[in-house]
């Protein structure tokens, strides 16, 4: 096998566990079928995780790291609070499509059989994007589009939307495009 750099070889696993979540319906993940498909030993998957629940952990912090620079970005070019919404709901759901095996991990379905600690860290994800919404409704609510007492509902409204989108998307193994009807509803979740 090739010599992989520092690094490169703990990428390399976290990508492959990725593209193997992208199959809804497959075997479950053990190490031994991680380690197959990379064509090494369980061993040498185990020099860079201790355990396949930190390898989660890796797709985890991918997520987080991806998705909160992503919300910056928006906050920080987008003026306009329901834009900030908007742009926010949108990319969550252009992010489903384009991770799919992230998703799985996101709505908790590739989680099922792991570490409880795994669910209650993408519990925590969903409500800290929640917040997200709701501080962009706020923002709109003091350019005097929205009401501020409403903010929060309307988050959850929308943080709800998002997350049906993505378990339709996972459930049905990702035949249903996410952007399909997206703008519209949106619109009408934000007018």
């Amino acid at each position: 096998m090739a010599t992989t750099k520092p690094g490169e070889r703990k990428l390399q696993i976290l990508q492959t566990l990725a593209s193997m979540l992208e199959q809804p319906k497959g075997a479950k993940i053990t190490t031994a079928a991680l380690a197959a498909r990379l064509e090494v030993s369980e061993a040498a998957l185990y020099r860079h995780f201790a355990s396949k629940a930190q390898m989660f952990e890796g797709l985890i912090e991918f997520i987080e790291s991806t998705i909160f620079g992503l919300i910056n970005q928006i906050t920080e070019r987008e003026e306009n609070g329901l834009q900030q919404a908007h742009a926010i709901a949108a990319m969550l759901l252009n992010f489903a499509e384009r991770n799919r095996g992230m998703t799985r991990v996101i709505i908790g379905d590739a989680l099922v059989n792991e570490d409880e600690r795994l669910q209650a860290r993408m519990n925590q994800f969903v409500d800290r994007v929640e917040l997200a919404l709701k501080q962009a409704l706020r923002l709109a609510a003091t350019q005097g589009q929205g009401d501020e007492a409403q903010a929060a509902a309307r988050a959850g409204i929308i943080a709800s939307y998002v997350i049906g989108r993505w378990h339709r998307f996972a459930k049905t193994g990702f035949r249903h495009s996410l952007a399909d009807g997206a703008p519209a509803q949106l619109a009408m979740l934000l007018a």
